[in-house]
């Protein structure tokens, strides 16, 4: 993943959201190590510090949890739980964003839900 010094989130927000993006795929499971905020920082190439924040909010949210001397770790549920936020926050947002955009364009829901077939056709 590259981070976006141009994008809306910050950069810490990026970290966090691809540490997410990393427990989804598998690539880090429950009860595994994650990387450390200077391994972070390393491999993005950011502030240790900017890092750190990228792992708090995860902390806060309960997705990892720490160990006090051996770092920081995928908590069980962590996998359910960002499913469950991304579905209950991010995709319902979305969601609204698009049916709101195609009120606005005068685009009935039936064109709305062939317009979302066929991008589903082209992701597969």
């Amino acid at each position: 993943m590259i981070l976006s010094n141009d994008s809306s989130k910050p950069i810490y927000v990026q970290i966090a959201e691809w540490l997410e993006n990393e427990i989804i795929a598998e690539r880090f499971t429950a009860n595994e190590k994650v990387y450390s905020q200077y391994q972070l920082a390393e491999l993005f190439n950011i502030n240790p510090a900017t890092a750190a924040k990228g792992l708090t909010i995860l902390v806060e949210e309960m997705t990892l949890y720490k160990k006090r001397g051996l770092g920081m770790f995928v908590a069980p549920e962590a996998k359910m739980m960002i499913l469950e936020k991304r579905r209950n926050e991010t995709l319902t947002k979305m969601v609204t964003d698009i049916v709101l955009e195609a009120k606005r364009l005068s685009v009935t829901k039936a064109e709305l839900i062939q317009l979302i077939h066929k991008c589903e056709e082209e992701i597969e």
